[in-house]
């Protein structure tokens, strides 16, 4: 079963509205914002905001971006969507990936299983491999893009359209979409997204780390499914933790297989 077929059927009766306020969002945004970023995980909500943005007649805006962290771990499936991506838009894609020897170092001393180990070790994964790549790829930006949604968790329960109070400005235009209104999107506007989906991976981050889920399960319960439920962030979106994180020399580099 797809997941189109398991959950654009649930979209909303007003989804029609909530695309309207999304676009209307994106524009001021980029209006707004100078430069601008889009932090794609190539997840759905993501693909969404990417398609939005084309909507919106803004993806080309010399101000704005569209990076992808490549972890180096993640899914072969999820690195695939960067090609697609780039020829369905004709939107070159900044992708960043954390220092070889930091990570080499660091699985050196710790074993490629440490993010079971411990949550410190996990953290320690996620700043090499993440953090360290979001503040450069963050850096000068007056704000980002994120595809948050408050039905994806309690953590995210409160998130709204428009996040002022950090460093720089986070912009959630899917804040109140349900997950029916997004794959009904996807649905609608025929928008590639990662065939694990299909595989009841509702939401997919490096390989290690990410499992299916079971229905009736939380959306990001196959996300670090081994810690308890306040410990399951890698600390992009807490706190924004992202403004604390130490920038880097890396600069944009292509992947070798888009």
């Amino acid at each position: 079963m797809s997941a189109i077929s398991l959950y654009a059927h649930t979209a909303s009766a007003d989804l029609s509205a909530k695309v309207a306020a999304s676009l209307a969002l994106l524009q001021q945004a980029v209006a707004e914002f100078q430069p601008l970023t889009q932090a794609s995980s190539l997840g759905v909500e993501d693909m969404v905001i990417t398609e939005l943005l084309h909507q919106a007649g803004v993806l080309q805006a010399p101000s704005l971006s569209v990076f992808v962290l490549d972890t180096g771990k993640l899914h072969a499936e999820t690195l695939a969507l960067i090609g697609q991506i780039e020829a369905r838009y004709g939107k070159t894609l900044d992708i960043y990936r954390p220092d070889a020897a930091a990570a080499q170092a660091f699985v050196a001393a710790n074993g490629e299983d440490a993010m079971y180990k411990s949550i410190e070790l996990r953290k320690a994964c996620c700043d090499i491999r993440k953090m360290v790549p979001l503040a450069q790829a963050l850096e000068g930006k007056k704000a980002w893009i994120t595809g948050l949604r408050r039905e994806q968790s309690n953590a995210r329960a409160e998130v709204p359209d428009v996040d002022r109070s950090g460093e720089r400005a986070k912009v959630n235009p899917l804040a109140n979409w349900t997950l029916g209104d997004v794959w009904r999107f996807i649905e609608l506007h025929g928008v590639p997204y990662n065939p694990l989906h299909d595989q009841f991976f509702p939401s997919i981050g490096c390989a290690p780390c990410t499992r299916a889920v079971t229905l009736g399960e939380d959306f990001r319960s196959g996300r670090w499914w081994w810690e308890q439920e306040s410990a399951k962030e890698c600390g992009l979106h807490v706190d924004h933790g992202e403004e604390a994180a130490p920038a880097s020399s890396i600069i944009p580099i292509r992947p070798v297989n888009a």
